[in-house]
């Protein structure tokens, strides 16, 4: 694990609660990047996808609902196995089917303990 630089936010877990910005939820892949936890889980990463469900947005009466995040982390920044980790401040940005931006995911904010075993 690095410093941090040039960044500021809390760091995700995969457990965060996120959601697009029309309210379909984001998940986040459950998988290990070493001994990095966020309250027990493994922290999330840029180099995860990230899936949206539920998406209820519609353009012009045509379902256009998000479905997956693209992250990009701070760089510089905290890295768990070499890759960055995501920050609750990390710039996002929700997409549809077709790759289309679609506005930039929501991060519940929480209190987190962070431990490194």
């Amino acid at each position: 694990m690095s410093g941090i630089s040039g960044a500021a936010g809390g760091l995700l877990g995969a457990d965060a609660v996120i959601s697009c910005p029309h309210g379909g939820r984001v998940s986040a892949p459950n998988t290990s990047t070493g001994a990095l936890l966020v309250d027990g889980a493994p922290v999330a990463t840029a180099a995860h996808g990230y899936v949206v469900t539920g998406c209820p947005h519609t353009v012009d009466g045509v379902p256009t609902p998000c479905v997956s995040v693209r992250w990009t982390a701070h760089g510089g920044g905290v890295t768990a196995g070499g890759v960055p980790v995501l920050l609750d401040s990390s710039a996002g940005e929700c997409l549809s089917a077709a790759f289309l931006p679609q506005g930039p995911p929501v991060v519940r904010p929480t209190q987190r303990k962070v431990t490194l075993q």
